[in-house]
């Protein structure tokens, strides 16, 4: 009895045995697949998230193989088992210590799978984390250095990084910075646009730089049309315009409304903003655009508004007043005379508010907006004139323009002078300093054609205007002479016309658009022939001895707009 005790006690210790070394053998194993596909220890996997204890063995029917034969996978068929759970190992029971439960049964396919995701979004998590520590310690001055150096593209794109480079990037001081550096590069604007006989109000810029047209909504220029623009500093103010009263939207004449209205434009911040409205509804005004100095009045503005100047040689008798002895004109003199003594008060006040406007306003670049002639309510020409100041955000009224000096067609700001040309071949300017006109008389200037009216243009502080004119005849009968634009330039000491360049393009548009920008001369043709409507924008740097023209875009805004767009277009250019 005790000795068949002793054989069953020493079999059940040689099971025990093979077990153990059942385990062994099974920790060795998933120790070896650990450093293999793992590269670390358990405590790494555990920070993880992930436990990668799985017994990672496979058989040849794949899957996990707990207590599976696992010599034919290490080349030792000695060592082959079968398990004894089927047998021996029914109903078994652990007796002494603990029970190990280490053991995860994941195949290794999966285990595989698994770490590598999680590790991926640990990764992830580790660099977004980084990344946010960096920009947490970043200053500002440096983030703003940075934004500040990007193209006006990658600006737009980085405002949407989050809030705090938006908030950066339109600050005053960030545009202030932008302003003053040497990291722009010059956009040109093209306005009016007309689809389907509709003012759509979009807006079409030109990165001149890159080559490359950009389109941006403006609802509130839906429905207006024949405005007038100027570039001022990093923004657009829109002046006048019409808009249908009958057929909103349309490019109406029959029933329309004048506006006098003036909207601003910022490109670098995408917004509109109203300022004051003048005191004359105008369409297609003449504008004019001057750095004054701070201590600019323009109570000089409305002194002697009749009284008018001639340049040197000019044509004073031409420029001289016809009613200069008229009683309407005495009696007026007479009121504004008793006006001025009986109202000191008034005009001491007013010279007040405007000084403390300017102290209020100190360090900000003022300016003032001349607009002069277009079109009245009832179509009628307008021979009036007024000023906006940029400090008082006021129009006033200054000296209106000669009476037989005709129709204004084209005018420029040039060394503090706004000039402007008529349609009757009448050159004049208007001192801003001082504030009155001034006839000019120059040379015999070209014939050329009447329908083209000609275009001043200003390039540091030189005077430009471009003009079609006939080419002279090859003697040919039956043969008509060629129409070509030139470039002309004024001497402004000697008042003498010379011709510059001629533009490469036959002249098709008859209201083409030019606009002058430091040493460059932008200009926009827009025409329809053979049913399509087409563009062609050139440019010429006048530095140059040459002054030749090159093609800077063709064909890339029209293909989608109305015959309607070559009269009401309108074109700007900034250095954003």
């Amino acid at each position: 009895m005790y000795s068949e005790r002793l054989t069953g006690e020493e079999s059940l210790g040689q099971d025990f045995e093979a077990l153990s070394v059942s385990k062994r053998l099974v920790r060795s194993v998933s120790q070896k697949l650990k450093k293999k596909y793992k590269g670390g220890g358990e405590e790494e996997d555990d920070t993880r998230g992930v436990s990668l204890r799985c017994l990672t063995l496979y058989g040849r029917g794949g899957g996990c193989k707990v207590g599976a034969d696992t010599s034919d996978g290490f080349g030792d068929p000695s060592g082959r088992r079968r398990s004894s759970s089927g047998e021996e190992g029914k109903g078994y029971k652990m007796m002494c210590g603990t029970e190990e439960t280490g053991v995860d049964c994941f195949s290794y396919g999966v285990k595989e799978r698994f770490w590598r995701k999680n590790n991926r979004k640990d990764f992830e998590l580790e660099e977004s984390v980084r990344n946010s520590r960096m920009h947490i310690f970043l200053p500002d001055d440096i983030l703003e250095m940075c934004l500040v150096r990007l193209p006006m593209t990658s600006l737009m794109t980085a405002r949407l990084v989050c809030k705090k480079w938006r908030y950066l990037t339109t600050t005053p001081r960030f545009l202030q910075m932008r302003r003053e550096g040497s990291h722009q590069n010059p956009w040109l604007f093209l306005f009016g646009a007309v689809k389907d006989g509709y003012c759509s109000g979009e807006i079409h810029a030109l990165d001149v730089c890159q080559g490359q047209w950009h389109r941006i909504n403006s609802d509130i220029l839906k429905g207006r049309f024949m405005f007038s623009i100027a570039s001022i500093q990093d923004d657009i103010y829109v002046v006048g315009g019409c808009s249908s009263l009958t057929n909103f939207g349309r490019v109406d004449r029959s029933s329309y409304k004048t506006h006098k209205g003036l909207l601003v434009f910022s490109p670098l911040t995408k917004s509109w903003r109203k300022v004051a409205s003048m005191k004359y509804a105008r369409s297609m005004p003449i504008l004019g655009f001057s750095e004054v100095s701070s201590d600019f009045l323009l109570n000089q503005n409305r002194q002697d508004r009749r009284c008018y100047r001639s340049r040197i040689g000019g044509v004073s008798d031409v420029y001289e007043d016809p009613h200069r002895l008229s009683l309407r004109r005495q009696y007026r003199n007479v009121i504004d005379e008793n006006e001025a003594s009986l109202l000191p008060n008034r005009k001491s006040y007013k010279f007040l508010k405007q000084k403390s406007d300017q102290s209020s306003t100190k360090g900000c670049r003022r300016f003032v907006l001349i607009a002069v002639g277009g079109l009245g309510s009832w179509d009628e020409p307008l021979d009036s004139a007024e000023i906006y100041d940029s400090i008082s955000n006021k129009w006033t009224e200054i000296q209106k323009m000669p009476v037989d000096f005709g129709i204004v067609c084209s005018g420029v700001v040039c060394n503090g002078m706004f000039y402007v040309y008529s349609e009757t071949d009448k050159l004049a300017g208007y001192d801003i300093e001082r504030g009155y006109w001034i006839g000019i008389q120059t040379t015999p200037f070209p014939s050329r054609v009447h329908e083209y009216h000609p275009k001043l243009v200003s390039c540091n502080g030189r005077l430009f205007m471009l003009s079609v004119s006939w080419c002279e005849g090859d003697g040919q009968i039956g043969r008509r002479n060629k129409a070509v634009r030139k470039l002309w330039e004024l001497d402004l000491m000697y008042l003498m016309w010379t011709e510059v360049s001629v533009h490469p393009d036959a002249p098709m548009d008859w209201s083409a658009a030019f606009v002058g920008d430091r040493n460059l001369i932008f200009g926009v043709e827009m025409f329809k022939i053979f049913g399509q409507v087409l563009d062609f924008l050139t440019v010429c740097d006048v530095s140059d001895l040459g002054a030749n023209w090159r093609h800077i875009s063709r064909n890339h805004v029209t293909h989608e707009l109305d015959a309607s767009s070559c009269m009401t277009k309108s074109l700007a250019v900034l250095h954003l």
